[in-house]
């Protein structure tokens, strides 16, 4: 008999305050339908008065309600940041910009909101405390890696030694490059990793480069014997489906970055290139996409965005996208861009090759991992090189045969479910 689970939603139920979800937030997702689904599946939340279980179903409401509130079912046409995007590429006048709302506007608030007041997300006291609440030799999951820095928060487990706690460590970029990062991100990951050597059983992480670096750290703990589950996350369905470019772009070279800006993704030296291309090619040098937000340290690239005139109809910034709408974008890209100077994994890289679109990317460890010869992988520092392989992919032929080249389809989730099953089961 399978142990039971704990699956802890709190970073989960904060998202309902993003009109979208990112990376993270559709795995997280995921993976809480996953383990919400079994019979005896319950829910944990923090609360004012510490962690409480909830039942699966109060849970599973909340998780739902909020799929909902993002409407990621949402059409291209029917988006629009899309709409804005397609018409700036096309050199039209975009469409009067309006205040994002969230998607629960036509009906729907009153579930979210109401699955919300039903787990007391205003301070009000839900289920039991986990010490007490939690089923015999019960695991419990945590993805999200909130609040793992709070080592009150992790207490009870020392308690209830028979529940095995499983957690999904991201990378420890903030640990080996603290300069691409908030400055408290350091201190706040080095606490992640000692509660994981504390009251971890076990650890999920998506690549083979993230494994060793997290044992080698957790061996200065004095945690060598922690198990570690290498197991790539796999991606939403749309991706693996037939190609939809728009139509109406299919003149129109373009490519898509698909990162939030923020130092370590490397847009300053993109931008650079693409100036360098405006001026060799004048109005026929390609278009670019940038899907994110501004996150930390920007200043520079906000400079180019928002002062440099080479870049202006060139280049255009989207955030808030549904994942029809990514992947309608990127179907018709000339390729992806990831010129990361590190990365524990690279989510859109998958989704990309998985779409058979090519991916051109950082020669660095986890992409020479995640890809193989499947994508075009260049130095982060050589902005020469970057600029001459844009221009070749420009070419439809370039892309054509490209994408010929590229994956069919990458790992099911019903493999990657199973493989993280039997790893929190045999813990």
């Amino acid at each position: 008999m399978n142990p039971a689970i704990a699956y802890d939603i709190t970073r989960l139920v904060t998202r309902v305050l993003n009109v979208t979800p990112n990376g993270i937030d559709r795995i997280d997702f995921a993976l809480a339908r996953h383990f919400l689904a079994h019979a005896d599946a319950a829910g944990m939340m923090a609360t004012g008065i510490g962690p409480r279980v909830l039942s699966g179903d109060k849970a599973r409401h909340a998780v739902e309600a909020i799929g909902a509130h993002w409407g990621e079912e949402a059409e291209p046409e029917d988006d629009p940041g899309y709409l804005r995007v397609r018409a700036e590429l096309l050199g039209k006048e975009p469409p009067p910009a309006r205040r994002a709302a969230p998607r629960i506007a036509h009906g729907r608030s009153g579930r979210v909101l109401g699955a919300l007041h039903s787990l007391g997300a205003y301070g009000m006291a839900i289920g039991g405390s986990p010490r007490t609440a939690l089923a015999k030799g019960a695991r419990y999951v945590n993805v999200s890696q909130f609040p793992l820095w709070v080592a009150s928060y992790f207490r009870w487990l020392e308690d209830r030694r028979d529940v095995r706690a499983v957690f999904f460590i991201h990378d420890i970029l903030p640990i080996e490059m603290p300069e691409y990062f908030r400055e408290a991100e350091f201190e706040r990951h080095r606490s992640r990793l000692a509660n994981l050597a504390r009251f971890g059983a076990g650890a999920l992480v998506t690549t083979d480069v993230v494994r060793q670096g997290l044992d080698a750290y957790l061996r200065t703990l004095g945690r060598s014997d922690l198990p570690i589950c290498v197991a790539p996350i796999p991606v939403a369905p749309i991706f693996a489906s037939a190609p939809a470019p728009d139509p109406g772009l299919q003149n129109v070279p373009y490519f898509v970055i698909c990162s939030t800006i923020e130092p370590r993704k490397n847009h300053l030296m993109l931008l650079q290139v693409w100036r360098e291309l405006v001026r060799r090619d004048g109005p026929g040098a390609p278009k670019l996409v940038i899907v994110g937000g501004r996150g930390w340290k920007f200043e520079a690239v906000a400079a180019l965005l928002d002062r440099s005139p080479a870049l202006r109809g060139h280049v255009v910034e989207v955030s808030g996208l549904t994942t029809p709408s990514l992947k309608r974008l990127l179907d018709g890209a000339r390729a992806l861009l990831m010129p990361s100077f590190a990365e524990g994994y690279g989510l859109p890289v998958v989704e990309a090759l998985t779409a058979r679109v090519p991916v051109i990317a950082s020669d660095v460890p986890v992409f020479r991992e995640i890809c193989g010869t499947e994508a075009t992988l260049i130095s982060p520092l050589d902005g020469e090189r970057w600029l001459e392989t844009i221009r070749a992919f420009a070419t439809k032929d370039a892309r054509a045969e490209t994408a010929a080249a590229s994956a069919a389809g990458r790992g099911s989730w019903e493999d990657y479910f199973a493989r993280i099953d039997a790893f929190s089961n045999a813990l």
